[in-house]
């Protein structure tokens, strides 16, 4: 069956929003996270009086093609038009970038007659790497600000939002990737038709489309709800993009389980008609693993909301019971998953007396809702605090390593998920 030819066998409430895949209408409640603002509209102090808007985070999962997804209250313009999330800023994704360039570069023959294109560029963070090794390359990115960035490094950027339009365009000037890259964009999109046409439009007839994105399983496995946010309209399983993709023309012939994020999938796709790149076995093996969690029994989304409170209650036990003590707590990062986390659970600067990040983009502002201030990561060593919170718990080791300095007064390092852990 079309994963766009949903059922009507009862006509949807006017309440219930359509999927944005198949446009059944979505009753399944997933993780219902209150209301929160924005989770990337950090505040500038000037404006610490100022009201701010919040929204609805309810991510609900379709009965029918089983994406589960969140309305759209603002715009992808609103959103991304001016952002503050600057990708060359952690060292293990830039590792992790140039390891993909060579590895890319070497299995598919890449070189300069070769064209890399990416979806969702950023600050040029991957192509920067394909370009040292002399190969063409493009970003597509819509913040202007961040392709700023990547213009001032020699990355050619065009700043626009990706779908069936601008590939067209960008084919008419010549332009049809070997490789087309897609790394943590896809749930950014809520027209997720068009996005993935405007690929099958644009990728040369034998060119080859990575695509990465978190791995709905993984989120579920590990209680990853602080990953949901906003700006993340949809959260994929396999079967779900692979049948989407086939909606398009686009054939997923590999598939890699990355540790990014939590957990992430990097699919490798193709042209239907170019037959060449055969299915691997890791795709059946995956879509039988997804089958096993039980990501088609809606048993298995009503545990994971219960499991969301359980977590709530853990951390909120864990701050009262430091200040009745107390011992003070700061936090490292001011990533979106932390603005999900901290206003799901309702902390502010009582529980958290500030946070820090690297990104000189975010100092001086506050995080948004719960209003406690970002800093320079040098007022860790000024404040000495008891705990540290990872609030980007992916990076745990990397940010471990950076404020090993904490050991020296006793600080002790604490991660919110999947459960409070203290060391």
């Amino acid at each position: 069956m079309s994963i766009t030819a949903a059922s009507a066998e009862a006509g949807p409430a006017a309440s219930d929003p359509p999927c944005r895949i198949c446009r059944a209408p979505l009753r399944e409640s997933f993780a219902d996270l209150g209301m929160t603002p924005l989770a990337n509209s950090y505040v500038p102090r000037d404006r610490l009086h100022e009201a701010e808007p919040f929204y609805p985070l309810h991510a609900l999962v379709c009965s029918h093609c089983r994406l589960v997804q969140l309305a759209a209250f603002e715009s992808p313009a609103a959103i991304f038009g001016d952002y503050l999330y600057f990708s060359s800023f952690s060292e293990s994704w830039l590792r992790h970038a140039q390891a993909y360039a060579a590895q890319m570069t070497e299995r598919f023959g890449l070189g300069p007659r070769s064209l890399v294109v990416e979806v969702a560029s950023n600050d040029g963070y991957l192509l920067q790497y394909f370009q040292r090794d002399g190969i063409p390359v493009l970003g597509v990115e819509p913040a202007r600000n961040v392709a700023r960035a990547a213009a001032g490094k020699g990355i050619p950027t065009e700043v626009a939002f990706f779908g069936v339009a601008t590939a067209r365009r960008l084919r008419a000037a010549g332009r049809r990737p070997d490789l087309m890259v897609a790394n943590n964009v896809l749930a950014h999109v809520p027209d997720l038709h068009d996005f993935v046409a405007g690929f099958r439009e644009l990728l040369s007839p034998d060119g080859v489309l990575t695509c990465e994105f978190p791995h709905l399983l993984r989120l579920m496995e590990s209680n990853q709800f602080d990953t949901i946010y906003h700006e993340h309209f949809s959260y994929f399983a396999f079967d779900v993009v692979e049948r989407l993709f086939a909606e398009h023309g686009l054939a997923v012939f590999d598939v890699a389980e990355l540790p990014t994020h939590g957990g992430s999938l990097r699919i490798f796709a193709r042209h239907r008609e170019h037959a060449v790149l055969p299915p691997t076995a890791r795709v059946a093996a995956l879509k039988n693993a997804e089958r096993a969690f039980g990501l088609d029994d809606p048993a298995t989304y009503r545990r994971f909301a219960e499991g969301v409170v359980a977590s709530k209650l853990a951390l909120l036990e864990f701050l009262i019971a430091a200040r009745r003590s107390g011992r003070t707590v700061a936090a490292y990062g001011a990533p979106a998953k932390g603005n999900t986390l901290l206003n799901y659970c309702g902390v502010g600067p009582e529980l958290v007396a500030f946070t820090v990040d690297r990104s000189p983009h975010k100092q001086n502002h506050l995080l948004p809702g719960t209003r406690i201030p970002i800093r320079d990561p040098s007022a860790i060593l000024a404040e000495k605090p008891d705990y540290l919170l990872i609030l980007p718990w992916n990076l745990r080791e990397e940010i471990c390593a950076q404020m090993a300095a904490i050991r020296g007064w006793g600080g002790q390092f604490v991660v919110p998920i999947p459960r409070v852990e203290v060391f």
